[in-house]
């Protein structure tokens, strides 16, 4: 698997992936990383497939590619996994993710980031993702599968589940908590083209932007990172 994951690096480049590319396809906000942490301190993504605004399965699969690579940027000394929240709000049969986008994405998350994951809560999920479930669940191995819990409103097992991972204070109406959740495409552009920079010190591709060998492209430093929602 290491050897596998070495070549899909060497091929994708995750970590040459800057904002500017990708942005237009996080203008409705459908995967962003939460400015909360779970009880952990775990990073937190946040996925609406309800609100998928492109087409094209390449471009939607780098674009969650960078914002795994963002979440891991952004994990707290000692941690190395990142929890899940997925909203199905707005999800129709328009919006749904393809068995193909879910199967590479699965590919992804359990081939090149084994034991990321943490714990993915799937919140309320519609009938229209039942059938889809049915398929899906199958591409999961069985480590990947037990950290997927499915969290209905009327289920109060569910809820408390979820709610022992997340202080309700900082967790999203749309997740059954307290918080306001507003995604602002500009102000979190600006939040990751800060990231950009430091992922580029990390990865020393501004020392070969300065010696002239290239490197990865660096946006220009923002001039302030976006505020927490309330």
């Amino acid at each position: 698997m290491l050897e596998e994951t070495l070549r899909w690096r060497t091929s994708f480049k995750p970590e040459e992936i800057r904002w500017h590319e990708i942005a237009d396809e996080g203008e409705t906000g459908k995967v962003f990383r939460a400015n909360f942490r779970d009880r952990q301190g775990r990073s937190v993504l946040i996925l609406r497939p309800g609100m998928q605004n492109t087409t094209s399965l390449d471009n939607n699969i780098k674009h969650l590619v960078y914002l795994i690579e963002n979440a891991i940027l952004n994990l707290q000394d000692g941690q190395e996994q990142m929890a899940w929240l997925i909203d199905f709000t707005g999800l129709s049969l328009s919006t749904n993710v393809s068995i193909k986008s879910a199967k590479d994405t699965v590919n992804i998350l359990q081939n090149h980031y084994p034991e990321r994951l943490g714990i993915a809560f799937l919140y309320s999920p519609p009938r229209i993702f039942e059938a889809f479930w049915k398929v899906v669940k199958y591409f999961l191995d069985p480590k990947t599968f037990q950290k997927v819990k499915f969290v209905y409103p009327k289920n109060k097992e569910s809820v408390e589940l979820m709610r022992s991972y997340f202080d309700v204070d900082n967790l999203p109406t749309e997740f059954g908590g307290k918080a306001t959740l507003e995604y602002d495409h500009v102000e979190f552009s600006r939040q990751m083209a800060l990231d950009d920079i430091k992922s580029a010190k990390l990865w020393g591709f501004d020392k070969k932007q300065s010696n002239g060998f290239g490197g990865a492209e660096v946006a220009p430093e923002p001039e302030c990172l976006a505020p927490s929602a309330s």
